[in-house]
C-alpha cells in the first residue's frame, strides 16, 4: 500500500553508509541480529509477524530519482549518491517462521549483507517487525479470552494513521477472523465485516425506518446497532420487528450490536427477548473499548455474546504501544563483534548464530530455546545468557533449528504464504505451549540459553575489548 523506497529510514543510517563507502568498507560482510529484550504485555510469549511484508519490501528496496535528488540537496557526497543509484538489497536473511512463538534475548532474524545494505534496511526492518509482532501478540491474547467467539478488527479509525493496514494483517495472524478495514481485506484476503454507525440511525426521523431501509439494502448481512437511543426500550424492540419482517420474506436478521452500557447485562436481556420472539439464530455482537481482560470478564459473567468487535486496544497494542526490538551488529570485517554494557542484559551475542527449540524424547516442548554458533549442530547444554551460575542440560532431547534461510541475494527463497496458512501455523505452534506460558498473570518463564561455545566466544570478546579500552 505504501511505496517503501530506501529513504524510508533514519538519517543516521545514510550518514553511516556514506562513511563505509568513503572508507572502502561498503563491501565488507556484516551480520546483524534482530531480537527484543522484554515480552509485551507482561506475557509469556510473543508471536512473530511481519516477515513476509518485510521480504516483499526488500525485494524492491531502492532509491528513486526523487530520493536521490533530495539527498543531493542535503549535502551528501556526490560519489556516494552515484553509488546509491544502483543500490539494491542483495543480502541473505535467516529467520524464524512467521507466526511462531518468539522470546527475548535470542535472535528472531539474522541479516547477512554488505555493510551498506545491512545498515540501510535496519529502520524498515524494525518498523515492520516490531509493530506487527506487537499486534499479533495482542490479538492472540484476545483470542485466548474469546474462546470460540468470532473476533473482528474494528480499529482502523483509532490506529496511528496507516498503521491500521498492517495492524489488520497482524491481527488476523494472531487469531482474528475478520476486519472492518476494506483495503486490508482486499490486499490480504481477510474477510471484511461491518454494521452501521449511530449517525446512520440519527439521520432518520425514526429508528425503525432506518433499520428497515438497512435491511432492504443488505438482506444477507443485516446487523443492527441498537443503542442509539435506548437499547432495551427502543433499539431491541425495533430490531425484533425488523427481524420478524425479514423472516416473513424468507430472509434472516444476522445480528444486533451493543456498543455501550453494561454489555453482559444487556446481552442477557437481548438474548432472552430474541429467543422469545423466535429469533434464536440472531447473533449478538459487542464492541466498545474491549480487550483481553474485558472479554474474559464478559465470558466469566456468561454474557451471551457471539461476536466481539475490538478496536483501539488491539491496533495500538495497548498498553505497551511498542515492542522494544533492536538490530545489533554480530559480525563485520571478517571478525565477530560485540556491544559491551555495564548491564549484562544488554551485552550482545557475537558471530553468525542458530537458535534451537528443545524437545524431549516424546517430541514435546522442553520450555527452552538454545542459541548457538551457526555451525553447531548438537545441543546438550546451555547457559543462562546473563547469569553464569545458571545452566541447563538436556537428556534424550532433540533440537529444532528455528532460523531458516528465507532470502538469498535479495530474493525470497519460497513464494509468499497465504495469511490463512500463517495463521493456521501460528495456532498450531501456540497449542504446543502449556497453559502456564499462556496465562495473563505471572506466566511461566520460557528459558533462553547460550551454548558453551557461544558463551566462550562472547567472554573472549568481552575481555578483549575491556582490556583494550581500560
Amino acid at each position: 500500500m505504501h511505496n517503501f523506497t530506501a529513504t524510508y529510514t533514519d538519517l543516521y543510517q545514510i550518514n553511516m553508509a556514506q562513511v563505509y563507502f568513503q572508507q572502502g568498507k561498503h563491501n565488507d560482510t556484516a551480520v546483524f541480529d534482530y531480537f527484543f529484550r522484554k515480552l509485551p504485555y507482561k506475557g509469556g510469549y510473543a508471536i512473530f509477524a511481519g516477515l513476509d511484508t518485510l521480504l516483499e519490501i526488500l525485494e524492491d528496496f531502492k532509491f528513486s530519482k526523487e530520493d536521490l535528488a533530495f539527498l543531493k540537496e542535503q549535502g551528501l557526497d556526490a560519489k556516494f549518491i552515484g553509488y546509491l543509484e544502483n543500490f539494491r538489497f542483495k543480502g541473505s536473511i535467516f529467520s524464524s517462521a512467521e507466526g511462531d512463538m518468539v522470546f527475548p534475548s535470542r535472535p528472531v532474524l539474522q541479516v547477512e549483507a554488505n555493510m551498506v545494505e545491512a545498515q540501510l534496511v535496519e529502520t524498515i526492518l524494525l518498523n515492520i517487525l516490531n509493530f506487527q509482532t506487537l499486534i499479533a501478540t495482542k490479538a492472540s491474547r484476545i483470542r485466548k479470552s474469546a474462546g470460540d467467539q468470532l473476533l473482528i478488527d474494528f480499529g482502523m479509525r483509532r490506529a496511528q494513521s496507516t498503521g491500521a493496514y498492517h495492524a489488520s494483517r497482524a491481527a488476523f495472524i494472531g487469531g482474528f477472523e475478520a476486519t472492518s478495514n476494506v483495503v486490508a481485506g482486499k490486499d490480504f484476503n481477510i474477510p471484511i465485516s461491518g454494521t452501521m454507525a449511530h449517525s446512520f440511525i440519527q439521520s432518520y426521523d425514526d429508528e425503525l425506518t432506518a433499520f428497515r431501509d438497512f435491511a432492504k439494502s443488505h438482506p444477507d448481512n443485516t446487523i443492527l446497532l441498537i443503542d442509539t437511543y435506548d437499547t432495551l426500550k427502543s433499539g431491541l424492540p425495533n430490531a425484533i420487528t425488523v427481524g420478524k419482517e425479514m423472516k416473513s420474506r424468507g430472509e434472516q436478521l444476522k445480528g444486533i450490536r451493543l456498543d455501550s452500557g453494561d454489555l453482559s447485562y444487556l446481552a442477557k436481556k437481548c438474548r432472552k427477548a430474541l429467543d422469545e420472539a423466535g429469533l434464536t439464530d440472531v447473533k449478538i455482537a459487542a464492541s466498545n473499548q474491549l480487550d483481553e481482560y474485558v472479554i474474559r470478564s464478559l465470558k466469566e459473567q456468561q454474557g451471551p455474546i457471539d461476536v466481539f468487535g475490538v478496536g483501539t486496544n488491539l491496533v495500538i497494542g495497548s498498553p505497551d504501544a511498542a515492542l522494544d526490538g533492536v538490530y545489533k551488529l554480530a559480525f563485520a570485517g571478517g571478525k565477530p563483534r560485540i556491544k559491551l554494557s555495564e548491564n549484562l542484559a544488554k551485552l550482545t551475542l557475537p558471530h553468525r548464530k542458530q537458535v534451537y527449540r528443545i524437545r524431549n524424547h516424546k517430541g514435546e516442548l522442553a520450555g527452552a530455546d538454545a542459541v548457538t554458533l551457526r555451525e553447531e549442530t548438537e545441543v546438550t547444554h546451555m547457559n543462562h545468557p546473563f547469569d553464569v551460575s545458571k545452566s541447563l542440560s538436556f537428556q534424550n532431547c532433540t533440537a529444532e533449528a528455528l532460523l531458516q534461510p528465507v532470502m538469498e541475494n535479495g530474493k525470497r527463497l519460497q513464494p509468499p504464504k497465504s495469511l490463512a496458512d500463517i495463521k493456521t501455523y501460528s495456532r498450531k505452534r501456540l497449542a504446543e505451549f502449556s497453559e502456564e506460558f499462556q496465562r495473563f498473570e505471572n506466566p511461566h518463564l520460557y528459558k533462553i540459553g547460550i551454548s558453551d561455545q557461544l558463551l566462550e566466544a562472547r567472554e573472549q570478546l568481552r575481555t578483549h575489548y575491556k582490556n583494550k579500552n581500560a
